[in-house]
């Protein structure tokens, strides 16, 4: 019997996200294709079931990279703690028997990526000191990895960029934090992710990028920290929220840049991305998707209310869920759209918008609003009335979520890794 990936973890003395990343580079030196490993955003209950689901069916490991507006102390839009989340992922794993491995980790972590502090514009040390909170909550909870993401600062002029060796100073100060805090507690290494793919963040171009690199790797030294090194630098690879064509070539020269230091690269915003299978063969270590799973769950229950829509018409329901009114409503209200604006189109209302852009922000926006009570009583209402007909609703979204996964996991060559952990 082959060990568990815990039992295994222990012999290696490596965090588990390092251990799976070991495993395919020694994989791909006996001759196995490059694996790119799979993050999923989780931004809704249904989202995390379809993960798990279609981790289990393809027999492969699965990521969830959590934002601070997602999971948090405040409990985000989500509804979970650092705490929670974990023990609903580790209940739903035992729910489906899925024993594979789960890397459950933070998602750009830093000043000011949270809403709530840059709306309310925090200082410098409210938003780190609230950002340090978070990481340590996390790390109780038994998070595996952090994304340390000080890229942002929203006192900068508009036009102006954050200097990378602020950048590099907030990273060192963040990760510094949160290894004297796991030592502290006596908790177990985890794993670590740095930089950003959003041009605010100064490593969009190859001179700046390289500066990022040395200058981390000297600050950590002076701190005693040269034993900690991030698995993943995040590189800007050509896709972002309104792109969806990958650059292998760009991936490939940043693979190699980074190889040296022991990290692979990470890609963000690959929603709908075109060309998955070129993850691999351009050496990428992870990819995360967010919120196309967001418009799958949107799209599936606009389906499911088609079918409602039908039974009322024949007299089979007495009353119709009216869900997606209930969550263009719920969206529009929340305002939560018009942080995606783009430039020409700030100050508009959200009616005055074309019909385009009001749809992709109501079918991405949903995954602020998921749980709000309103909406949750429409979706109970719409299953109700679906099952009293016949229809596994439920069912129906949760398959739709992990058909739209399942392209990742084979063409980042995931399909049963787990039998090589």
């Amino acid at each position: 019997m082959l060990p568990t990936i815990k039992e295994t973890e222990k012999k290696v003395n490596l965090p588990k996200t390092e251990y799976i990343l070991k495993r395919i580079k020694d994989l791909k030196h006996e001759g196995h294709p490059h694996r790119t490993l799979f993050a999923a955003c989780p931004n809704s209950i249904s989202v995390i079931q379809a993960s798990l689901r279609a981790a289990k069916r393809n027999n492969a490991p699965i990521k969830f990279a959590t934002t601070l507006n997602q999971v948090d102390n405040d409990k985000g839009y989500t509804g979970f703690s650092h705490d929670e989340f974990v023990r609903y992922v580790k209940h739903e794993c035992e729910r489906i028997n899925f024993t594979g491995p789960v890397i459950v980790a933070i998602d750009h972590g830093g000043p000011w990526l949270k809403d709530k502090q840059s709306i309310e514009k925090w200082s410098l040390t409210e938003a780190m000191d609230g950002v340090k909170k978070s990481f340590e909550a996390a790390i109780k909870a038994g998070f595996d990895l952090i994304h340390v993401d000080p890229t942002v600062d929203i006192f900068l002029d508009k036009d102006e960029n954050i200097s990378i060796e602020v950048v590099v100073a907030r990273t060192i100060e963040l990760i510094k934090h949160i290894e004297t805090f796991r030592k502290a507690n006596n908790i177990a290494p985890i794993s670590f992710e740095v930089g950003t793919e959003e041009v605010h963040g100064g490593l969009a171009d190859e001179k700046t990028f390289d500066t990022f690199l040395r200058l981390l790797k000297d600050g950590l030294e002076k701190e005693d920290l040269s034993n900690i090194w991030p698995c993943f630098v995040v590189g800007k690879v050509g896709t972002d929220l309104h792109t969806a064509t990958f650059d292998p070539e760009v991936a490939e020269d940043l693979t190699k840049k980074v190889e040296p230091y022991g990290s692979l690269i990470k890609g963000h915003y690959s929603d709908g991305v075109t060309n998955p299978e070129a993850y691999p063969l351009s050496g990428m270590g992870a990819a995360n998707v967010g919120p196309e799973f967001t418009m799958s769950e949107y799209e599936a229950l606009i389906e499911l209310e088609m079918i409602e829509l039908e039974l009322y018409r024949n007299n089979r329901i007495a009353i119709k869920s009216n869900i997606k009114e209930i969550l263009w409503d719920s969206v529009i209200q929340s305002n939560r759209w018009i942080k995606w604006l783009s430039g020409n189109e700030r100050g508009t209302d959200f009616n005055e918008l074309a019909m385009e852009r009001q749809q992709w922000l109501i079918s991405t926006g949903c995954r602020y609003i998921w749980q709000k009570p309103e909406v949750v009583i429409a979706r109970y209402r719409l299953y109700e009335n679906l099952k009293s007909n016949g229809y596994e609703a439920e069912e129906i979204v949760l398959s739709r979520i992990e058909k739209d996964m399942d392209k990742y996991f084979r063409s980042f060559n995931l399909i049963d890794l787990n039998m090589y952990l």
